[in-house]
């Protein structure tokens, strides 16, 4: 109890110290020694270093993750230390909208069709993202944060050591003149001593004493020199180690560009062969909302001719499997050769390479068939279909 008493006293006389001398600095009542020219080079660039880092870290993290409320609530789950629960991103609702909704409309009809084939390409989209968010947060955040809450951290406690052993060092020095100050005079009057034997004892005393409180000062300089000097050194070999931080996030940085670029040239991928995919369909369907006349800066994409521009084949020169159907009004099945959008809901859209089942109605006209598709029914080009064995 004892050991703890005496120890408190000595660090609460060390705070009080350290106090005075840092408000007399302030109030320009004391001296402050100055670091060295280099050291203070190095606390400004590390400060720097946390600066710029902090600031790359939350863009970053905005770039990754737009949405606030969801950077907040992942925040807090890595506060809680709990796993962030796994949820689907913007690419991937709208790609399950889009299969549902394709779905709905028919996955026969060229609508219907190119919804379904737009939703997968976005739950891919949706799929890369995700990878390129975690490879980011591992190979570029994960480093960046490492260096905040690590050796930035142990830096600031070395740096805020360095700041109270040079407080001490002041203070020292300070006493240190005090007793200077006072020995001088002493030397002074042990010149001209006082006269009597009371007098002379005390003045004997005195002596004693300042001598020994400037001992006391001289050797509280030297310890408080020697413990600021070492404290500078380990703070100058640890900001000297920034450095090699900047090297470690150069390499960091690269990845994260390799990780962008990767991940950029894959949904560039993924969109090539989206727009191959929808090449099939008629102009007709994918241009029917450009004015006419009007210029497009878009990618063209290849499109069967419709059915009225494709040549007719008169009645004497039908094939003979198509006379056999249209002269028993039997069924036969069908391969579609190009996509064909429903001009009205008496026609059936048609997929190309889909095979579908067709007959001949009397009366119809000589051009068109009917054409089933599961429960669905309607009339279809004739120029449009390849009729099987």
């Amino acid at each position: 109890m004892e050991f703890n008493v005496r120890r408190l006293a000595a660090d609460a006389g060390t705070f009080l110290s350290r106090a005075v001398q840092f408000t007399e600095e302030k109030f320009g009542q004391a001296e402050k020694t100055e670091l060295d020219a280099h050291l203070e080079t190095l606390l400004i660039r590390a400060e720097s270093t946390k600066h710029w880092t902090e600031k790359i870290m939350k863009q970053t993290e905005v770039v990754l993750q737009p949405n606030p409320n969801v950077r907040m609530e992942e925040f807090l789950y890595e506060m809680l230390d709990k796993k962030v629960p796994t949820r689907a991103n913007n690419h991937e609702l709208l790609g399950e909208c889009m299969i549902d909704s394709g779905h709905e409309f028919g996955p026969g009809t060229a609508y219907g069709s190119a919804l379904i084939k737009c939703g997968e390409t976005e739950k891919l989209l949706g799929s890369a993202e995700k990878e390129f968010i975690h490879s980011s947060a591992i190979n570029f955040l994960t480093p960046f944060r490492n260096f905040i809450e690590g050796d930035f951290k142990t830096i600031s406690k070395e740096r805020k050591l360095l700041q109270n052993k040079r407080l001490d060092l002041d203070a020292a020095k300070n006493r240190m003149k005090k007793a200077r100050v006072a020995d001088a005079r002493s030397a002074e009057l042990n010149s001209s001593p006082p006269l009597g034997e009371e007098y002379v004892a005390h003045f004997s005393y005195m002596l004693s004493f300042l001598h020994v409180r400037w001992l006391k000062a001289e050797t509280e300089l030297r310890i408080a020199q020697s413990e600021f000097d070492r404290q500078a050194e380990i703070t100058r070999l640890l900001l000297e180690g920034i450095g090699s931080t900047h090297a470690h996030h150069l390499r960091c940085l690269n990845d994260f560009v390799d990780a962008q670029a990767a991940y950029y040239a894959q949904c560039y991928q993924y969109m090539v062969n989206l727009q191959k995919q929808l090449g099939s369909f008629p102009s007709t369907f994918t241009n029917n909302n450009q004015p006419a006349g009007s210029s497009s800066a878009s990618v063209s994409v290849p499109s069967a001719p419709p059915a009225a521009s494709l040549p007719t084949l008169p009645p004497n020169q039908a094939s003979p499997a198509l006379n056999e159907l249209r002269s028993t009004s039997g069924t036969r099945k069908a391969r579609v050769l190009y996509d064909y959008d429903a001009a009205s809901s008496s026609e059936l859209s048609l997929l190309a390479d889909e095979v579908i089942t067709v007959s001949s109605v009397p009366g119809m006209d000589s051009d068109w068939l009917m054409g089933q598709r599961g429960n669905q029914k309607g009339k279809v080009p004739i120029t449009y279909l390849e009729l099987l064995n």
